[in-house]
């Protein structure tokens, strides 16, 4: 079907008579668009969609208000879809079907730490593994540790390195792992005192906090980088550990980072 003003060159026809035949209004053809073409904007949603390739178009809003940039979600969702941005969807792994009971959050830094192991490879086929630990209050990486082998005397020399700087938990959640529940693990808490409690086996959602900083540290650094050493690896890593504590805003957090959040409630324990 031929559009109004085509219609008009066509069949010479005046515009009131093309409008009956095509059955739209006529203030529809009269009608001229004052959108502006948002071009600075536009260039501002696809660099951070290419820098942040894993971002979805909430996250990105966020990003582009956290610049200056007052614009509101549906204009952002509508140039989004326009450049086509939309993160692709990776398979899911299956889940647990039982009720699962939410965690309490704690009110304070260092009350409980949340760690784990996460796997990846080099491009030549070498396996190596990452240490996490997290604290559950603020989402902070306390830990991103990446060797061929990680022990549990490892893991406690790292444990007692953010000790040092940091303080001591009330608390560390853990799986059952057999670097966490090794020799050298059980002698470094009955040295320390601290409460090292393990989920149960088969249950990651009990340890929910690690889960989902695992979730986002594969999605958005792991699958999106090929590393040719080691080196690579824990260089990439250290980036991914500052942008994550300092720029990466936290839904949780209302969108807030890990920093921002701790410098937050720091200020309003000083006014309380």
């Amino acid at each position: 079907m031929p559009l109004p003003r085509q219609a008009i060159a066509q069949q010479s026809a005046g515009r009131g008579r093309a409008c009956d035949v095509l059955q739209i209004d006529r203030s529809t053809v009269r009608y001229l668009s004052r959108r502006g073409d948002d071009a600075e904007l536009r260039d501002a949603i696809k660099r951070v969609s290419r820098e942040r390739r894993r971002f979805d178009c909430r996250r990105i809003h966020v990003m582009i208000a956290r610049e200056g940039f007052e614009v509101n979600h549906k204009k952002v969702r509508r140039i989004y879809r326009e450049e086509k941005l939309q993160v692709r969807r990776r398979g899911g792994r299956k889940r647990a079907l039982d009720t699962r009971k939410p965690m309490v959050l704690p009110d304070g830094p260092n009350q409980r730490w949340s760690l784990d192991f996460v796997s990846d490879a080099l491009t030549d086929g070498r396996r190596f593994r990452i240490l996490a630990v997290v604290d559950d209050f603020s989402r902070e990486n306390l830990v991103l540790i990446a060797d061929t082998s990680l022990s549990g005397q490892r893991v406690a020399r790292e444990l007692d390195r953010v000790i040092s700087e940091r303080g001591v938990p009330k608390t560390i959640v853990s799986d059952n792992g057999t670097e966490f529940t090794s020799m050298a693990i059980l002698k470094w808490v009955q040295d320390t005192g601290i409460d090292w409690h393990y989920i149960a086996h088969g249950k990651p959602q009990q340890n929910g906090f690690i889960e989902s900083f695992n979730g986002k540290l594969r999605d958005e650094c792991l699958n999106e980088t090929l590393f040719g050493t080691l080196r690579d690896a824990r260089q990439t890593l250290e980036e991914w550990q500052e942008d994550y504590n300092w720029r990466r805003p936290h839904s949780a957090l209302g969108n807030l980072t890990p920093m921002e959040f701790l410098q937050r409630k720091a200020m309003d324990k000083m006014a309380a």
